[in-house]
This record gives C-alpha cells, sequence and structure tokens, in this order.
C-alpha cells in the first residue's frame, strides 16, 4: 500500500499540471486534440471519404464533416459489430456500450476503442482520485476499496470477436490488474447478469472490506445500500463501512436523492462528486465540492462544439467552438472522439458557468424525456407505447403528460402518467400493463430497470378529467396552435400544476 501511495503521489503531481495547463489553454490544448484525431484516422473509411488528409483549418473541418446522429452511422456500427475494421478509427473496435435507442432502434451501440479507454474513461477515473485528493489531501481513500457497481456484458450474436454491454462492465473487463488492489468486490460479482444474485454476493463480499468510497447511479446504489442494511442488521451505512467517505456519482440528477443518502449514510462523513461519464465519452469532473459545475476535460480525445438550442431543429444550424460559448446559454453537444465519432450529436445539453476555466451544468436533453433513474425515456418511446396499448384495448388518446415518482424510505421509484382519454379502455389496469410491456419493447433501459419490479415498480396510470389539459393551457396563455402539452418531464413540476387543477 506505501507503493501504491507514492506512485500515486507522484503521478496527481505530475497529472495536476497537465490539468492546469488545460485550464490556461483551453482553445490550444482542443485545436491540438481535433488535429491528431484527423491525423490518425485519415486512413480510415471516412478519413478518406472526408479526404482528411487535406484539412488544414478548423473551418474546413466544419464545412466538410456533416453533424451525425445515430441513425446516420448505424450502418457502419453494424459492420463493426460484424468485424470490419479501419471505418471509423484506424485500431480495433470490438467493444460496444450499449445505451437506450433512438427513434429506429432499441438501443445504440456505441463504438469504444482502446483509446477512448485508456485516454478517455480510464483517465477520468484517475483524475477523479487526483481532483479529489488535491482538495483533501488527508484523505484516507486509498487504504481502502471503492465498491462499484457495474453492469453485465455478453457477446455479440453477429460475431465472437464484438463484444456489448453496459459501459460500466466494458470497462471494469478491461481494467489493468493492479485495479484489483483498490476495488470490490471480485470482476466475476460485479459482472452477473442476474441482478438479485449479484445483489446478495455484493453484500455478502463486501460486508467486512474497507470500503472508503462509492462510485455510479445514485438509484441502483439506493438498493443496494438498502439491501446491505437489511442483511447486516445495522441502522447506518458507516456503522458497516465506517470509513466511507466519497460517493462519485452520475447518469441522473443527484438532487432528488439526497435527502435519501443523508438518512442511510452519515452527512457529516460524506462527500459527494459528480461526474458526466456517458457511454460516448467521459466528459466533465466536480473539482470543487462547492460548486455543483463541473470542469469540462479537455485533453481526452474529445473535440467539443456546441449548438444553441434555439437552432437545434434548423435545417443548417449554427456550430459554435469553444471559444464561441457564452454562458447561462442552453447548448447541444457536439463531440468528436477517439472512438470514431465524428461531429456526433449525443442528445445532451449544458449550461456553462464559467469561461475561465470552462465549467458547465448538464440542463437537459434536446428532446423531451424522463431519467430519473436512468431509464432514458424519450417522446418517441412513450409515443409508439401509448399507440400500442391503444390499439390493444380500443382507446382512443387525447393528450398526457409523464414524469416520475421519485424514491423514498418506503416506495420505490416510478413513472406517473395522467391520461386524457377521447374513449376510456374499459380497464385501466389492463392497458397500463399493455402500456408497461409496451415501453419495455421499445426502450432497453427502461426494461432493465423494470426488472422484477426492483428499481422501478409499474407505472401509475391517473384519468385526468374531460378538457383537464385544455384548462391548464388557457390558464397559462398559451391556447393556439402552437402550443403543445409537454409530454414528459424529469421532474414533477409540471404535472403536479395540472393533477392540482384535476377535480375542479
Amino acid at each position: 500500500m506505501a507503493l501504491i501511495n507514492s506512485i500515486v503521489s507522484w503521478f496527481n503531481t505530475k497529472r495536476l499540471s497537465e490539468i492546469d495547463f488545460t485550464k490556461e489553454h483551453p482553445i490550444d490544448t482542443q485545436h491540438e486534440v481535433l488535429t491528431k484525431l484527423l491525423s490518425n484516422a485519415k486512413n480510415t473509411e471516412w478519413g478518406q471519404k472526408y479526404d482528411f488528409q487535406s484539412i488544414n483549418t478548423l473551418n474546413d473541418f466544419k464545412q466538410r464533416l456533416p453533424i451525425q446522429t445515430y441513425e446516420d452511422i448505424e450502418p457502419l456500427v453494424d459492420r463493426l459489430r460484424r468485424g470490419e475494421q479501419n471505418i471509423l478509427w484506424p485500431s480495433e473496435i470490438k467493444w460496444f456500450a450499449k445505451s437506450s435507442g433512438t427513434t429506429n432502434s432499441k438501443s445504440k451501440f456505441i463504438p469504444v476503442s482502446k483509446e477512448a479507454m485508456e485516454d478517455c474513461h480510464f483517465r477520468g477515473g484517475k483524475d477523479i482520485l487526483t481532483l479529489y485528493t488535491s482538495l483533501f489531501p488527508d484523505t484516507g481513500l486509498l487504504k481502502g476499496k471503492g465498491l462499484t457497481l457495474g453492469g453485465s456484458h455478453q457477446i455479440n450474436n453477429l460475431s465472437n470477436e464484438s463484444y456489448y454491454g453496459d459501459l460500466s462492465a466494458i470497462l471494469i473487463q478491461n481494467l489493468p490488474f493492479w485495479a484489483d488492489f483498490i476495488r470490490t468486490p471480485d470482476s466475476s460479482i460485479v459482472l452477473l447478469e442476474e441482478w438479485e444474485e449479484k445483489l446478495d454476493k455484493m453484500t455478502e463480499a463486501t460486508l467486512n472490506e474497507n470500503v472508503t468510497s462509492l462510485s455510479g447511479v445514485p438509484s441502483w446504489y439506493l438498493v443496494l445500500l438498502k439491501h446491505v442494511l437489511k442483511v447486516s442488521g445495522k441502522q447506518s451505512i458507516h456503522e458497516i463501512w465506517p470509513n466511507l467517505e466519497l460517493f462519485v456519482h452520475g447518469g441522473v440528477c443527484f438532487d432528488p436523492y439526497r435527502n435519501q443518502f443523508n438518512s442511510l449514510l452519515s452527512p457529516e462523513k460524506m462527500n459527494y462528486m459528480e461526474t458526466y461519464n456517458a457511454s460516448e465519452g467521459f466528459f466533465g469532473i466536480q473539482n470543487d465540492l462547492n460548486d455543483k459545475s463541473m470542469l469540462l476535460m479537455l485533453d481526452y480525445g474529445i473535440y467539443y462544439e456546441f449548438i444553441p438550442l434555439e437552432n437545434i431543429n434548423d435545417e443548417n444550424p449554427r456550430v459554435l467552438s469553444l471559444e464561441e460559448v457564452e454562458l447561462h446559454t442552453n447548448y447541444a453537444i457536439i463531440i468528436t472522439t477517439n472512438a470514431g465519432l465524428w461531429r456526433y450529436q449525443i442528445g445532451d445539453t449544458v449550461q456553462f458557468t464559467s469561461l475561465e476555466p470552462y465549467k458547465f451544468k448538464i440542463s437537459g436533453r434536446t428532446k423531451l424525456f424522463i431519467n430519473a433513474f436512468g431509464e432514458e425515456i424519450i417522446i418517441d418511446n412513450a409515443e409508439k407505447a401509448m399507440q400500442m396499448a391503444c390499439t390493444k384495448t380500443d382507446a382512443i388518446l387525447k393528450d398526457y403528460m409523464g414524469a416520475p415518482i421519485f424514491m423514498d424510505d418506503n416506495t420505490k421509484g416510478a413513472h406517473q402518467w395522467l391520461i386524457e382519454f377521447e374513449k376510456a379502455p374499459k380497464n385501466t389496469d389492463e392497458f397500463n400493463y399493455l402500456f408497461d410491456n409496451a415501453l419495455m419493447s421499445v426502450n432497453s433501459d427502461y426494461e432493465a430497470k423494470r426488472y422484477k419490479n426492483i428499481t422501478l415498480d409499474k407505472p401509475i396510470i391517473t384519468i385526468a378529467r374531460p378538457g383537464l389539459f385544455y384548462d391548464w393551457l388557457k390558464k397559462k396563455g398559451k391556447l393556439g396552435g402552437q402550443n403543445k402539452v409537454p409530454r414528459l418531464a424529469n421532474n414533477r413540476d409540471l404535472i403536479d400544476e395540472v393533477l392540482s387543477m384535476n377535480q375542479i
């Protein structure tokens, strides 16, 4: 352990100076990243198609390469999954991070290259440690182990040479050997597909470990921590892991879960650190625990561009480089990466809270969504599921709105759907059952969260009185063809407002 501490201390000092350089020279850093990406990929199929060799200026890059969505690159990804190489990126691509799908697909399969693992995702993990220990020099983090709650992976049916799974599972599968000394439990447990079996074995394997940190999605951790308490018979997690001091979280907004974590963990002993780590790349780390915004990590092999949200649906939207962004404006993120994503729109929106250095907060999605538990329900998922349920129950839909019901000490998370029917189904329970199953059929992340009701309980359907949404729009001064009922929200503000009028 002394050797590990000395190596980490040396690395942290060196890495902090590199991070400081990127903060002082952000634009130069980003230009260097882009130049390297273009050079590395010039002989790929994509590089030859757009003649990377002759791109000499940023303007050349912007004019020549189109903005991409997953639908645009899906045929190329399918070829990669069948074993073809050198299409989007020169090094071998055999890992694919599976995430919720798009309008046309149940799931997306995001390519993960060796460079993306080493220079982006793993570097992000190391930088969490670097930044945290710079804030807390006397931390006992390395005296114990980090508990990681990962996903599972499986062999891709199209090729025995390509694999897909949750990003966390892919990273765990590819961690260097020395990582086993500082994390728990063993990867064979972390990568189990059967959640209930994993829950029991993780609890058994970690109860007597010196756990000093947690990392993962808050909603899944609440399930694990409550199970640990139940098995141990203790009242507080710190009775089991007295040296636990850090929870590194991401994936969903943490605010709705904060009170529940405070009830399970001793608040005075805990620090919470947010990260922005998606299947497509590792983008940000909270480097000041008194500031909820995150530092944009500029030397991870990712080149950033931004579309003002007001222009997102334009045929030729304005696309800004980092030096052109402004504070407190919603931007859709466009990324070019060392896994072969070229000017790729990931669907998230951010607002910059600082330009010296560049710090940001996640402000939402480019589309309406519910993602309170990592389920990533988009409007297209909801529309398709509603239509399926209506067709099978001979119901006619008029208007609806969906929102999360957050977990508390006594209830699981769920979704509430406030629905106004033109013709109501004869059996609301049957409609709910069909809608729930339809939603699982079109969204793999929702399907995973609904598995055996462990994270998400079945939906709650509330029937709206006739004219409810019309009355609400009228009250808001938004009657007219251009104004629509917002179908999805990631908080309860709107649905509670409409529900308050349901009995009038």
